[in-house]
């Protein structure tokens, strides 16, 4: 077995219309580095840490982490649409691991995934189908949130029960980092929203349309400084980052969920999805990080990030990227 890791940020605004030609270029750059860095290193599985914006998970049934046996993306932002190739017995077992680990995690034989699991498949492997992927949402939206050391649990247990497979398996978390965009609230919902986050009423084609142009909307006015959205905090974002290059991960013990919103945002708590990657890929010992790439990014409501990292034990799949920003 042998394990690597790819961690990026996400945006719907990535492929919507509003953001400059820099900006798309530039992060672009950064996840066609990332792509060379995983057709490197040639894996054999996907492992996905994900979170989800009440697309397939709701308040009618909220778990903190759950595995899919089998999955399906619901092309929302014009993201994949279709079943992805889930290895449903490895899935199981996987599953299984992860309990016997101590780790309570649900199961779905029909999980929905939106462009949060989607996106990174599509940038990183050119097609969201390309390898046999097991899914795992890890809640970062919907509060209550545990504490960020149950991630980190989570990942432990995944990165174990890895290491008994004979297979090279790429690691994916996908969130982040500071950003706050208009993501609706259990205690703020109406109406049809309401309907939506709790029980997962389906959307009309009018109303999808409505909501992608709230986001473009929204990024706009963000971008151009007059928003009630939380800005971005590039100081917490290169702190956060310093402590998973660096291998720190018990410093997420003491970081609360009322300091990350208050910081960071209520979306910051995506970093989730890093640390259960990160954790896992710290049960092969220590690690080193290839690209780094940071910006703060407005026009996507995000600070933009791409990391990648193998084992030190491990042969590089390519020359180190140090670019920093």
């Amino acid at each position: 077995m042998a394990l690597a890791l790819c961690c990026v940020s996400h945006s719907p605004l990535l492929d919507l219309p509003g953001p400059e030609a820099e900006l798309i270029d530039d992060v672009g750059a950064a996840l066609a580095r990332a792509r060379d860095f995983v057709r490197a290193w040639d894996p054999e599985l996907v492992v996905t840490f994900s979170p989800d914006h009440y697309n397939g998970f709701f308040y009618r049934l909220m778990p903190a982490f759950c595995l899919g046996t089998a999955a399906t993306g619901v092309g929302d932002y014009g993201t994949y649409a279709g079943q992805l190739d889930v290895p449903a017995e490895l899935a199981r077992e996987c599953a299984q691991a992860v309990l016997d680990a101590g780790v309570d995690i649900a199961v779905s034989a029909t999980m929905d995934v939106d462009h949060a699991t989607t996106q990174p498949l599509r940038r990183l492997l050119g097609d969201a189908r390309a390898l046999p992927v097991i899914p795992i949402f890890v809640n970062a939206v919907a509060t209550p949130l545990g504490p960020v050391r149950r991630a980190a649990a989570l990942g432990r247990a995944v990165g174990e029960y890895l290491a008994s497979l004979d297979k090279r398996v790429l690691l994916i978390g996908s969130g982040g980092l500071s950003h706050d965009p208009p993501v609706p609230s259990l205690a703020t919902a109406t109406g049809p929203v309401l309907d939506r986050i709790v029980h997962g009423v389906t959307q009309t084609s009018e109303q999808r349309a409505a909501r992608q142009a709230a986001v473009i909307a929204a990024a706009r006015d963000f971008a151009a400084g007059d928003s009630p959205l939380t800005p971005l905090n590039p100081d917490w974002d290169r702190r956060f980052l310093s402590v998973v290059d660096e291998g720190r991960l018990d410093a997420f013990d003491d970081w609360t969920n009322a300091s990350i919103t208050r910081e960071a945002g209520n979306s910051a708590h995506e970093i989730r999805t890093w640390v259960a990657a990160y954790a896992a890929l710290a049960t092969q010992g220590r690690y080193r990080t290839g690209v780094r790439y940071y910006r703060t990014a407005p026009a996507l409501i995000a600070g933009f990030a791409v990391r990648t990292a193998i084992p030190e034990a491990a042969d590089s799949p390519q020359a180190n990227d140090r670019r920093r920003s």
